[in-house]
């Protein structure tokens, strides 16, 4: 692919001395013994890749997240969108993943414009966290739990149905998690186009900035879908999904407290427990119609 032929805002690393080696893969094999019918018996499971990914900008070191090393350009978009380091994807204006020397890790280096760095390094953070933490280092809980955005847009409405439907749609795109059993996902799905993108990692966070950063390169509009992820609901996604714009988060697990109070404030509809025989609406349920003509 071309430099033209790229996304805006995203650009993919070069050849050079940083980058010549090869991202680990994704997911690998470990032998085990298996107990069945009263006797051991040698197997192996297929276990996802966890890495230590760290995020600079500007040279400037910024955080260390534990993740699945795939998906790293829309990791590196989703993250800087969602973290609010930048405001849209154009102010990202390039980004190198480097494999740095002697399985040390990935560092994905990204460049953004100056008014943007000045802004981060008054906000400055270091993040050492583990798998898929979104709110470790932090400064002050009124950082962690600030509602910095307007509710999002009331966005369409859709049918009981068509929630069933998106969650359907999760689980046979998830290659790696029906390999390994160990990661979650992240999905958006549109009436009429079916699940337009699906993202995974071993952290549910990492999976929704995965995401995030493949509807901005696309150019999708998060409010006119449904986001959908295998995990709990937890505060810091609803704060993704607000940052994100999206009008309605669905999830096969139940939320906190603090995550349903934050939905209510931002607008977002809550769908919770969705399985297969249903699922629980806890906030904005107008958006979810009733009548079996909506959408």
């Amino acid at each position: 692919m071309s430099p033209a032929d790229e996304p805006d805002g995203v650009r993919q690393a070069r050849p050079g001395p940083h980058a010549a080696a090869p991202l680990p893969p994704a997911s690998g094999s470990a032998p085990l013994l298996r107990w069945r019918d009263g006797s051991f018996a040698p197997g192996e499971r297929i276990v996802p890749e966890e890495t230590p990914v760290a995020f600079s900008f500007n040279r400037l070191g910024h955080a260390v997240m534990m993740a699945t090393p795939a998906d790293l350009e829309d990791f590196a978009l989703g993250f800087s969108l969602n973290e609010q380091i930048i405001r849209a994807p154009d102010e990202l204006e390039e980004c190198e993943v480097v494999v740095l020397e002697g399985g040390l890790g990935i560092e994905l280096r990204m460049w953004i414009r100056t008014e943007r760095l000045a802004a981060l390094e008054k906000r400055r953070r270091r993040i050492a966290g583990p798998t898929g933490c979104g709110l470790c280092g932090l400064e002050s809980l009124q950082e962690a739990l600030a509602v910095d955005l307007p509710p999002v847009p009331p966005g369409p409405h859709f049918a009981p149905a068509t929630i069933m439907a998106a969650m359907r749609a999760l689980r046979p795109a998830q290659l790696l998690g029906e390999r390994t059993r160990a990661v979650h996902a992240a999905g958006f799905f549109k009436p009429g186009r079916g699940l337009v993108a699906l993202r995974e990692d071993v952290g549910r966070h990492n999976a929704l900035d995965k995401l995030a950063g493949a509807l901005a390169r696309t150019g999708v509009d998060a409010a006119r879908g449904i986001v959908v992820m295998t995990s709990r609901i937890s505060v810091e996604l609803v704060q993704k999904a607000q940052r994100m714009g999206a009008s309605v988060l669905c999830a096969v697990s139940a939320p906190t407290s603090l995550a349903l109070r934050t939905a209510e404030a931002a607008g977002i509809t809550l769908v919770a427990v969705a399985r297969e025989d249903g699922f629980e609406l806890c906030t904005h349920p107008d958006r979810i119609a009733r009548d079996a003509g909506s959408r």
